[in-house]
């Protein structure tokens, strides 16, 4: 059992992002056997601040011997990804092993530790640099454990030696989140000038495109904020209630958008077919799903007995809506395709098709990288680049902002409308020789 729960703690780590809140936590009845709470990046000045309170186990009805449990084989320890391999191949030698007697971890207490009143508070240096993880070993079979648990882990910056609550690679978030934000402002503003120099030519769609970005920049100022004030006081003083609103208008008014835009809605026809529909019926609860399992998440974490499943639930949730934004530019390009040949107008179903075939590469692509490559990039790159996946995944997003607005922005002239004959029988042949499949 203590085996498999190793492996699977193991596989969470390495796609575990560091957290940094001081955090509180409850456990009743609790009979795992190793508990995963944190993982961390330390400088060379790091710390682990450990609160127990309430503390208290008991036996199964069904393994009462008569003897008390051992509180030594109950207890913390911080542990690298690297050391815990070492751990379960010390497991396969020995039967009865405990984790807590390893060498290659560091334990920090047992609950032989304890005093009178079945309490421990202590803060233990880190002068190691590395990213550990923060576990509580249970070596006891049958034996349940409840106990109130607070846990700080900070750095010590400058010659005061200020904490700092973000892990070694986070630390520049809240200043990278900031800049993205001013970038998205002055993309905002752009948007509003072209909006207003041709609001003859402006769609609905437009209106939501500008409200999108809008969004976009809000949920990044507060992410920024709650960053910012976790690095300085280990807590995010409301903002991070700012960050779920933001972010669930986000990500909601994201799909809604590439939908519309895939369908043509508003600027090529002004209505949504069924199968249009059914996709924004689909989409917008399951993102709805995804923001639910996204605060679920944050704000408990991987001691929680169902955090694994809320975890597994938001990458599910959220690669069938990426998947499903993809199909109305793909009927929109077979769409085009068909009315190529009945209405006689090839330069301008040519351009169409141009139009669309590349918003849906650079959609396809922007989907992968965002979920796939920014993925990649956070379980290989060294702890103290943290950073550079956040990063990349906002210049990705950025990128596509920018693609998507340019080639969709409101022109008084219709280049659709402009086409003389010699353009129009080209088109035509380009249309037979490319069928435009995906």
């Amino acid at each position: 059992m203590a085996v498999l729960a190793i492996l699977a703690l193991l596989v969470l780590t390495h796609s575990l992002s560091c957290d940094a809140e001081i955090k509180h936590s409850a456990f009743r009845a609790d009979s795992r056997p190793l508990i995963l709470f944190e993982k961390f990046g330390f400088t060379l000045q790091g710390h682990v601040s450990i609160s127990v309170t309430n503390t208290a186990w008991m036996v199964s009805e069904s393994a009462l011997t008569g003897v008390p449990p051992d509180p030594s084989l109950m207890g913390f320890f911080i542990s690298t990804d690297d050391a815990l391999v070492q751990v379960l191949l010390e497991y396969e030698q020995k039967a009865d092993f405990c984790v807590l007697h390893s060498d290659v971890i560091r334990r920090l207490f047992t609950f032989k530790d304890l005093d009178a009143e079945n309490k421990y508070n202590n803060s233990f240096p880190v002068s190691d640099a590395n990213e550990y993880s923060l576990y509580f070993a249970n070596c006891v079979p049958h034996v349940s454990v409840s106990m109130d648990v607070t846990t700080e882990m900070y750095n010590l910056e400058g010659p005061g030696g200020k904490k700092d609550f973000l892990p070694a690679g986070q630390t520049q978030l809240p200043k990278l989140f900031f800049t993205f934000f001013l970038f998205y402002l002055v993309l905002a503003g752009i948007w509003i000038y072209i909006c207003h120099t041709n609001w003859e030519s402006v769609h609905l769609i437009h209106i939501l495109m500008g409200l999108q970005v809008l969004f976009k920049a809000l949920d990044l100022v507060s992410e920024a904020e709650d960053k910012a004030y976790v690095k300085a006081t280990g807590t995010p003083h409301g903002w991070d209630i700012a960050f779920y609103i933001f972010s669930f208008l986000k990500g909601i008014m994201l799909f809604v958008v590439i939908v519309l835009i895939g369908t043509g809605w508003s600027f090529l026809k002004p209505f949504l077919q069924e199968k249009d529909k059914r996709i924004l019926m689909v989409v917008i609860p399951l993102q709805v799903l995804a923001n639910i399992a996204n605060v679920i998440i944050d704000e408990t974490g991987p001691y929680a007995k169902g955090w694994i499943t809320w975890k597994q639930a938001f990458v599910v949730v959220d690669l069938l809506c990426c998947c499903a934004v993809l199909f109305p530019t793909m009927w929109s390009i077979r769409d085009l395709r068909q009315a190529s040949q009945t209405d006689g107008k090839a330069a301008r179903a040519l351009m169409k098709l141009t139009l669309f075939r590349q918003y849906y590469v650079v959609l396809f692509v922007y989907i992968y990288f965002t979920r796939v490559v920014v993925f990649a990039l956070t379980t290989i790159t060294a702890y103290k680049y943290n950073w550079v996946s956040d990063c990349a995944a906002e210049v990705a997003s950025l990128t596509f902002y920018i693609f998507t607005g340019y080639k969709f922005r409101p022109r008084d002239q219709n280049p659709y409308l402009i086409v003389d004959d010699e353009e129009e029988a080209a088109a035509k042949e380009a249309l037979k020789i490319d069928g435009f499949e995906l």
